[in-house]
Formats: C-alpha cells, structure tokens, sequence
C-alpha cells in the first residue's frame, strides 16, 4: 500500500471520531460494554426472549442487501471464563460498521432510527445464513450444545465466518478450543497462527504488527496492555481454514478489538492508540470476509 494512501486512511480516522461521538449519542452509548463503571449485563439468551427496544433478533426482513453486523448470542459455562455474549454489544457493532460505510463504498443497512443495524443472532436461528459473518466477544465462557454446534458447523461450511474477540490467558483459551472442537474436530481442521503476510494484514490498509488492545477500563491511561499479566503477554490471529484453505473461523485472543471500536469516542489518546490498528485490521476483515 503506498504510504500517501496509508496516511490519507489513518486521518479519515481521527477526523472522523467526533462524527462518531455524535452518533454514539453524546458518547455515552447503549447496551452492553466494558468502561470505566465495570462490565454491564446484555440480557441473558432464552428462546423467544424479548431484547431490549433499540435491538431485536434478526429476520429475514432485516437482509436488504446491505452490509449487515450480525452478533452471536450465547450462553456462559458455569466455569467458563468470560461476561457474556453481549460485552462490546451493541456500540462495537454500529461503530465498526461506520467506518466501514467512511473508508469504502460498502452500503449499510441502517434502523429507524439511522444507526446501523446490530443484528443478534444464534446459533440455531435459520436467519444465520444470511449473515456475511457473525462475531462474539469473550468467547472464554461459551458453551454450545450438539445442535448448537451443528448448526455452526453447517453454517461455516457453507460461506459464513465467525470471529471470536476478548479472551485473554490459558484458561480462556482452553476453554473456548473445548467449545470450538465441538464443532470443527481437531483432526481435520487445526488452529494454527496466521501470518503477518496473510490478506487480513494487507487486505486495505497494512497492518504491520498484531495490536494488543485492552480494554479502556483495564488501560486506564496506563501502559499496561496485558490483562492477565504474563499468562496474556502476547496476542495472537488464529484461524481454522476450510478445506479450500479459506478461514472459516477468526480468533483474535489476548486483545480486544470490540473495544476499540465500543470505546473510540470515550479518550482521545485511547481512540489514537488503539483504535485507530484497531480498525485498520477490522476493515481489513470485513474486505476479506465479504471476497471470500
């Protein structure tokens, strides 16, 4: 990428973290989040359950032909390690798909009220197939069922992705590689390290290193990135990969993306540190997912 182009993306950027504010409604947000006050609860899955007014599941009505953000709603282990399904939700989603519509031609599907939407989902809702991808954050606590797990599996193996953020040391990520097995075996479909020459890195914007961004209330102006110390000192991009070699399954552990985007508006000297890697890699990922 030529370095003109690279400087003119990184100050579309930071010009337009104050538009974002605005849209964030004052900065504060809604929904669920890690900040500075703790962690704050997204309702808990339950078929047929009601979400709160600003979000709902999705519906085949929702797929308009636009550029969708569809979160994966799941449950917690008892001994997993993680706050729920709905951490970063759903500031992290609208935030992420602005820049998208900012840095690219993609359209984006907007709400009533012009925010982009967030579209929740689980696994076993039939609408999941028509989401380009789905994420979850703190994938460290997930449990999936058989049916779940099947019903993941059909979905990768027909053309979507899932991205798994925010787990942070070895339990977490034993414990989610526990879930993950459910539904791609160990055999077939290893995990493996993606290298810094790979597209995700490259696919819009260089990416030169893996960025270690920790959530803001964590931070907290400090240098500290590590959120669990030596056991979480270096991030990682791991991936399983169809049979064709196109990655099916996205696991960013020992950072935390949804907050770069969840908490842009919230510190400027976060926003430039953090967030600014934080969606170089993000848009990348979306180019990738939406050519793939």
């Amino acid at each position: 990428m030529r370095p003109r182009l690279a400087t003119a993306i990184v100050l579309a950027l930071a010009l337009s973290a104050s538009a974002t504010a605005f849209v964030q409604r004052g900065g504060g947000g809604r929904g669920g989040g890690r900040g500075g006050g703790g962690r704050q609860q997204a309702p808990a899955p339950r078929p047929g359950g009601r979400l709160p007014s600003y979000q709902r599941y999705a519906t085949f009505e929702d797929f308009d032909g636009s550029f969708q953000f569809c979160r994966l709603m799941f449950r917690n282990a008892s001994n997993g390690d993680g706050a729920g399904w709905g951490v970063d939700w759903p500031r992290a989603d609208q935030n992420l798909s602005i820049r998208l519509s900012e840095l690219t031609r993609t359209p984006v599907s907007l709400d009533e009220s012009n925010d982009p939407k967030s579209l929740v989902i689980t696994p076993t809702m039939p609408e999941i197939s028509h989401c380009a991808f789905v994420m979850m954050t703190e994938p460290g606590g997930a449990f999936f069922d058989d049916q779940e797990a099947s019903a993941l599996r059909t979905y990768l193996l027909k053309g979507g992705f899932l991205w798994a953020d925010d787990f942070w040391g070895s339990y977490a990520w034993d414990f989610w590689e526990s879930q993950i097995r459910k539904v791609f075996p160990s055999g077939q479909y290893p995990i493996y390290d993606v290298p810094l020459s790979h597209p995700l890195f490259r696919e819009m914007m260089v990416v030169p290193t893996i960025p270690q961004i920790p959530s803001i209330g964590f931070w907290g102006g400090g240098s500290n990135t590590s959120e669990r110390g030596a056991d979480s000192a270096v991030p990682h991009v791991r991936a399983i990969n169809d049979a064709q070699g196109r990655i099916m399954v996205l696991m960013t552990h020992n950072t935390d993306f949804g907050d770069a985007y969840e908490r842009e508006g919230d510190n400027h000297e976060y926003f430039e540190r953090f967030s600014v890697p934080g969606y170089a890699f993000g848009i990348n990922f979306l180019l990738y997912v939406m050519t793939h």
